[in-house]
């Protein structure tokens, strides 16, 4: 069956429930890409920066993070593995996790009153 607008091969719910995750090949390749996402957070954190553009690229990271969830469960589940790259997989998401919480931190700081 083609592709067609009137008859997709795919539904929207299944092309979002496939996970766009790549697997980190070297240890410069990780590095980067980590330094690359700490400078953007960075910017972010920054004063003056409005609240739209931070929503938007938690919503990036939040994904990223749930697409590696599901990429090291899938990792796990098969025998066998590659040690280093679950171990740089799990590294990325626990980044992940900690760029997630400063990013909510700032759009919803707790200010006790």
């Amino acid at each position: 069956m083609t592709d067609t607008p009137d008859h997709p091969t795919e539904t929207p719910f299944e092309a979002k429930a496939k996970p766009r995750f790549t697997v980190v090949d070297s240890a410069g390749d990780a590095a980067r890409k980590a330094a690359a996402t700490e400078r953007e957070v960075g910017e972010l954190l920054e004063d003056g920066v409005n609240d739209e553009a931070v929503q938007l690229k938690l919503h990036e990271l939040e994904q990223e993070h749930r697409d590696l969830d599901h990429a090291i469960a899938t990792l796990e589940e098969r025998l066998p593995y590659d040690r280093l790259t679950l171990q740089r997989m799990k590294k990325r998401k626990l980044m992940l996790k900690d760029k997630i919480f400063q990013l909510k931190d700032k759009l919803e700081p707790d200010i006790i009153a």
